[in-house]
């Protein structure tokens, strides 16, 4: 018995189908005002019903346009990065565009360097690098690229195009939630020192401190892990009862380990020490106690690094400014209330 390999519609197919012409089926594609709507809605029914998919590689031998973006990308194991990327790629998509995505172990000149090659000899049209490390977006200022470059991270007063969620406001809004609830101070474990993302919280944290005119406490630094956060938390334990009532934890990875810890002492949360973390990863609120957090916003991250880059691959008129920060949300939960019943988004 012989198998008949079937061959994938053609534009031509879809035509004859639709009984249009080949070149009224590439205006319908292409997205052409010159078309009647019943006319479009007749090609897009045959292109629905033979399953018709474009191909991208003869588009960009006619247009010289490849409908490729690059993504560099490290710490992807990370929630923060991780849920980034995913929100690029799925906007991309949106916008009619593939991704070429390179993940670095380490972002490092040379290391950008070749990815940017990569993505160039890939013929990408933009690139968005996802660079939370301070030394990485410095890189990147330093490298030439033949194509538009967006960051996602990065600092505020930086000269590249940037787009991310308000780091400092989250911490703000962290930090001011457990002094509106009676602490008279708040103790912070900070991410790794060169994340700019890091540096930004506890940056938010003591200028909300100091504004309510309480003097920081001891900072204890962590690397994003609940390990790190389960040893933290041990010193932690240490000083309850010597004035450490409330604990701004910079990720909720580490806020798991210190609320660990903080059991394993005997001190209870929230009656002894309030938590509070940041990112409300999709197990937050299934943590002992649900944990009180920072949302971070990653769709909107997504939608406006594609937008960003393409306003400038295709000229489209900028809307806003080209550093774009997301307003992030307070999502409180039982690991600063009593009543696991505290609803959600309770503004300050």
């Amino acid at each position: 018995m012989t198998h008949t390999r079937l061959r994938p519609p053609t534009m031509a197919d879809v035509a004859r189908q639709a009984g249009v012409s080949h070149q009224t089926v590439s205006r319908v594609l292409g997205e052409h005002p010159n078309v009647r709507d019943e006319t479009r809605a007749r090609v897009l029914r045959a292109i629905e019903e033979m399953g018709y998919r474009r191909n991208f590689s003869a588009r960009a031998l006619a247009t010289r346009r490849t409908r490729t973006l690059g993504v560099v990308a490290s710490d992807t194991t990370l929630y923060g990065p991780a849920s980034t990327l995913f929100a690029l790629e799925e906007a991309a998509r949106a916008e009619g565009y593939l991704v070429s995505t390179v993940s670095l172990r380490e972002l490092t000149m040379d290391k950008l360097s070749e990815a940017l090659d990569h993505l160039s000899e890939g013929g990408v049209e933009g690139v968005v690098a996802i660079a939370p490390q301070r030394s990485a977006v410095d890189a990147l200022a330093e490298l030439r690229h033949p194509f538009p470059v967006v960051v996602v991270g990065g600092e505020p007063g930086m000269d590249i195009p940037r787009v991310g969620v308000d780091q400092h406001l989250g911490a703000r809004l962290a930090t001011g939630h457990l002094l509106a609830a009676g602490h008279r101070t708040v103790w912070h474990l900070a991410g790794p020192e060169d994340w700019q993302e890091a540096a930004d919280r506890a940056a938010g944290w003591r200028a909300t401190l100091e504004a309510a005119g309480v003097e920081p406490p001891m900072l204890l630094r962590g690397d994003w892990s609940p390990l790190s956060g389960y040893q933290a938390g041990q010193e932690l334990a240490g000083w309850v009862g010597r004035g450490l009532t409330a604990v701004f934890v910079a990720n909720d990875q580490m806020a798991l380990g210190v609320l660990r810890a903080l059991r394993e002492a005997g001190v209870r949360t929230p009656q002894d020490v309030a938590v509070v973390g940041f990112d409300d990863i999709p197990e937050a609120e299934f943590f002992a106690p649900p944990l009180t957090t920072v949302r971070q916003d990653f769709a909107a991250v997504g939608q406006r690094g594609i937008a960003l880059l393409l306003e400038e691959i295709e000229g489209r008129p900028a809307v806003g400014s080209p550093r774009i920060a997301i307003e992030p949300q307070l999502v409180v939960r039982a690991s600063t209330f009593p009543s696991a019943a505290q609803p959600e988004g309770v503004p300050l």
